[in-house]
């Protein structure tokens, strides 16, 4: 076996192991976009790099001095085809986006696929520390940090016994929320009146304990309290 087939061999086994670790992590906390995926786009991203270097192997009745391929322009090439894998795992839920961060952990393990093909195997191992780092203890450290909780919520109410604002607004405050805006709607042709707002706090238990409070409220037909996330 020659040299060049054993250094490819190499650099396909680095990329694989790359994009192997990534995936774990991402399948570990239940992400569409796991094992298999990460593995496959940072072993594809090797492999394309690894095409565009090795090119005088695509021609063979042609001067090699005369083939002029950039390889810069299929790393190129590779993080613009990566962004339509990436915006396949980002998903709307109501008013929430999930998936960014697998999207982000998608295209980095397409860069590290490209420095795996070629071969710049100390920036592999930097990179996918530095990857696996932000994915696990920047979350550790994420969930320790107060933060502001955005949540969508909707309160429906038959139109004869409407909750006065001020009431409402009262209700919403003493649970620990500011409200960021408010609109109003009546529905199915004016039988029910709607509040919409969005609603702010420091601390998650605020949401049961609203939602605790408004399931006893007689007057509200239906209630929803929606978290949004990234």
């Amino acid at each position: 076996m020659s040299n060049e087939i054993i250094n490819v061999l190499g650099n396909l086994l680095v990329a694989t192991l790359a994009g192997g670790m990534i995936g774990l992590e991402r399948s570990y906390h239940g992400r569409p976009a796991g094992f298999r995926t990460h593995t496959l786009v940072c072993l594809a991203s090797s492999i394309l790099m690894i095409v565009a270097i090795y090119e005088r192997h695509w021609f063979f009745d042609v001067a090699v001095d005369s083939i002029k391929v950039d390889p810069t322009r299929m790393a190129q090439g590779i993080m613009t085809g990566i962004g339509f894998l990436g915006a396949g795992v980002i998903m709307r839920e109501g008013l929430s986006v999930r998936g960014l961060t697998t999207a982000a952990s998608v295209w980095i393990t397409a860069a590290i696929g490209i420095l795996a093909g070629v071969g710049f195997f100390s920036m592999v191992a930097i990179v996918t520390v530095l990857t696996l780092g932000i994915l696990t203890i920047f979350r550790w450290i994420e969930s320790r940090v107060p933060n502001l909780i955005l949540a969508h919520n909707l309160m429906r109410f038959k139109r004869d016994k409407v909750m006065p604002e001020p009431e409402l607004r009262d209700l919403i405050t003493r649970h620990g929320f500011t409200i960021a805006n408010m609109s109003y709607s009546l529905t199915e042709e004016g039988k029910y009146y709607e509040y919409c707002m969005m609603i702010r706090t420091r601390k998650a238990k605020n949401l049961l304990l609203l939602s605790q409070t408004l399931s006893k409220l007689d007057s509200l037909v239906e209630f929803e309290i929606a978290p949004t996330g990234d």
